[in-house]
């Protein structure tokens, strides 16, 4: 005897003693499933469908990553104002992570010069939700989604001072860039004194100790002036 269930064929002791809708129209007061990865599955793919769905007609983009504790009375924050203006009136979008800090300024530099400004938020314990200055978005699950969506839809980005996060979100481009697993993308560091030690680490104990074979300078401008910052985030964009 031989037994279909959808594309899997099963004979013998391998039959099952039910069927696939016996079990979904079963009563079951057990709410374990929405639990166990197959469900999971369908919500990642969920935040798929609808990213792609938000996003797809959004236009050039350029990202602009930084930390969620900087002072909306500091020098960076003004900084990325000036960004998010400056990318609009290059006639790109700005994404952001959508929270606070250097998001929110390059969120209400993109906003108040009237161009889209879009936040890709994400669930953590303590976060505080989208920030007022963007006009489009969303709040994800998942990481790998979210950052997905960032490299997706963005032509530059520009990488302000930040913790863990903005280190992730960094060598996670570099490392799609030099590996060519996405098109060559500008890569902007704001912030000289800022990010100076970790490529003099980069280029000294890494690289002599045969871990990497030395970052590539074309891969990434350091600068301080905000204006070269933009003008090359935007390079590469389609307008």
């Amino acid at each position: 005897m031989t037994y279909h269930r959808g594309p899997v064929i099963m004979r013998g002791d391998m039959i099952p003693h039910d069927s696939t809708t016996a079990n979904l129209l079963k009563a079951d007061e057990s709410t374990d499933w929405l639990h166990m990865d197959p469900w999971r599955v369908l919500r990642i793919q969920s935040e798929f469908v609808d990213g792609f769905g938000a996003l797809a007609e959004l236009g050039p983009a350029v990202a602009v990553f930084g930390s969620a504790r900087t002072g909306a009375d500091t020098p960076d924050y003004a900084a990325a104002e000036r960004m998010g203006a400056g990318i609009v009136h290059a006639g790109a979008a700005v994404i952001t992570g959508g929270g606070p800090g250097i998001m929110e300024a390059a969120n209400k530099g993109a906003a108040l010069a009237g161009g889209k400004s879009v936040g890709l938020g994400i669930e953590l314990p303590h976060e505080q939700g989208i920030n007022d200055y963007v006009n489009l978005g969303m709040s994800f699950r998942y990481f790998f989604v979210r950052k997905l969506m960032f490299v997706k839809y963005s032509s530059g980005i520009i990488v302000c001072p930040g913790g863990f996060g903005t280190l992730d979100e960094m060598f996670e481009v570099l490392t799609l860039v030099q590996t060519h697993k996405v098109a060559s993308m500008p890569v902007v560091l704001y912030g000289r004194d800022y990010w100076s030690g970790l490529f003099d680490w980069l280029d000294g104990p890494v690289k002599e100790r045969g871990m990497i074979s030395g970052v590539d300078p074309r891969l990434v401008t350091v600068t301080d002036d905000v204006d070269e910052a933009v003008k090359v985030a935007t390079s590469a964009l389609t307008v």
